[in-house]
């Protein structure tokens, strides 16, 4: 029969299953269902799954990308019943920040900017102590970085654009990298962004990866992960400067 691949021609090319809830508990794409007995059922999905695996392949892993608020974290997941059941999980290191909001501000800013407006300050760090300390095995923490910027057109007022207002969208580190603007670097939060006068832009530069690679090292985590790899320019600068420090 054309089109159907001979048994066993699938054997040995996957080696898990990599789950992405958004959210269980907690809104998440447009539309989506929202309940909240949805926080246990997650536990008892992957509790079963994990079972079922076993069965199969104790080797094989089961993962999972979970979300950066701590509001969604605690609506939707009984962390450490989860973690008991995971090979990793990679936390969400990215959209901090971005389009959906009419005031800028960091796309995956590493610490916590103590000038934030906003009425809750993320970073990258809140995120993961929030994880430790709800149960969380700093080794199956993986942490996400993007290859691609949160941009606003339109800004005014703020500090160089940051935390100015308006408007939206989102380009590749490769389209980044060469766009005009001044560059602004806060190594207290590690974030870089670019404001003209008009369009601002957050995003991560092989600099900033750098300083994660490092945190991640410093704290003992399971590594990192990049959304998504086709958006690093032709020299793989990003993913360069991850893999010097956490190779």
């Amino acid at each position: 029969m054309g089109g159907l691949a001979a048994p066993g021609t699938g054997a040995g090319v996957f080696d898990g299953i990599d789950l992405d809830w958004e959210w269980p508990g907690s809104s998440g794409n447009d539309g989506n269902v929202i309940r909240p007995e949805d926080r246990r059922n997650f536990t008892l999905f992957v509790t079963e799954l994990r079972r079922q695996m076993d069965e199969l392949d104790r080797r094989s892993e089961l993962t999972a990308f979970l979300p950066a608020a701590v509001a969604k974290i605690d609506a939707g997941f009984e962390v450490r019943d989860v973690f008991k059941q995971l090979t990793f999980a990679t936390v969400q290191g990215y959209d901090l920040h971005g389009s959906w909001e009419n005031r800028t501000g960091h796309n995956a800013n590493l610490l916590t900017d103590r000038r934030d407006p906003n009425p809750v300050k993320y970073s990258v760090d809140q995120t993961v102590r929030d994880y430790l300390s709800r149960g969380a095995p700093a080794r199956k923490l993986v942490v996400g970085v993007p290859a691609y910027g949160q941009g606003w057109t339109g800004v005014t007022g703020g500090r160089n654009g940051l935390y100015g207002t308006w408007a939206a969208g989102s380009d590749d580190y490769k389209n980044l990298v060469n766009k005009p603007g001044r560059r602004y670097r806060d190594l207290l939060t590690g974030s870089v962004w670019i404001y003209d006068g008009n369009e601002f832009w957050s995003y991560d530069d092989p600099a900033t990866l750098l300083q994660k690679a490092a945190y991640i090292r410093l704290r003992g985590l399971g590594g990192s992960m990049m959304w998504s790899i086709d958006q690093d320019d032709a020299k793989a600068s990003l993913t360069s400067a991850l893999y010097g420090v956490l190779r």
